[in-house]
């Protein structure tokens, strides 16, 4: 659907490290999350839509983040934003008597749970021998620890925007590649499957591939993967960004 390097790609001798975007990038999240809460609707005798759940569920994340970014809300976590998320979900919808205290944390610890796309773990091992790749993600370090275990992503690094106590598309969270790794912005590619997240990287400096994942919301959804020309690279999988980077 894509093509992998429509620009003269001279830039790509210069890389020499991959930070990647890990939650719908690397991993799906919305199957794990999705089975978690159709499991509580068995445990219960509920019949929520959890579908539509998840999708509100992240979005309510998403509102909370930004406000940290904007800093209209002091710094917290990201597990306890999706856990506030969470409450709000269930009060919204009725469900807030209808799952215990533990019931409500184990949907939580769904989002540490998250199963790697089928091309991801093939293609991070031939990018691994070639380039220094890390995470790069706004998911808290606790979690993004217990991700890479679980999807047994062969990662060299895994920083989190905790670190900076920020959230992408702050700068603070790309700066955290070039102090902990060592190399100028222009030596990094920054590999998301959200557009807002590449912006951003493309606008500190970074070298930019985008990764189309139109499954991130589920079957249903239609999220943007159209090429655009401000990208560096435009691929539909980690395989073809293996493939044009030339790492075997």
């Amino acid at each position: 659907m894509l093509d992998a390097f429509e620009q003269p790609g001279h830039w790509r001798a210069e890389v020499k490290a991959i930070a990647f975007d890990v939650q719908g990038t690397c991993a799906d999240f919305y199957q794990p999350v999705l089975r978690a809460g159709i499991a509580i609707n068995r445990s219960r005798g509920l019949s929520s839509d959890w579908a539509e759940l998840v999708a509100e569920w992240r979005a309510l994340y998403r509102v909370t983040l930004d406000d940290v970014i904007a800093g209209r809300r002091p710094w917290m976590r990201v597990d306890q934003i999706y856990r506030e998320a969470l409450d709000m979900l269930l009060r919204k919808h009725g469900l807030d008597e209808r799952l215990t205290l533990q019931e409500r944390d184990d949907l939580n610890a769904a989002w540490t749970q998250l199963e790697p796309w089928p091309d991801v773990v093939e293609a991070l091992s031939r990018l691994r021998r070639r380039f220094v790749i890390t995470t790069l993600s706004n998911a808290g370090m606790a979690a993004l620890i217990a991700v890479v275990k679980h999807a047994k992503l062969p990662f060299d690094a895994i920083m989190s925007a905790e670190l900076a106590r920020s959230y992408k598309p702050a700068p603070a969270v790309y700066q955290l590649a070039v102090d902990y790794l060592g190399y100028r912005p222009s030596q990094i590619l920054m590999v998301a499957c959200h557009k807002y997240d590449l912006k951003a990287a493309r606008a500190f400096g970074m070298r930019t591939a985008f990764v189309a994942r139109p499954l991130e919301f589920g079957p249903d959804a239609r999220p943007d993967v159209s090429a655009e020309n401000w990208l560096d690279c435009c691929v539909d999988n980690f395989t073809d960004l293996a493939d044009a980077l030339e790492a075997v």
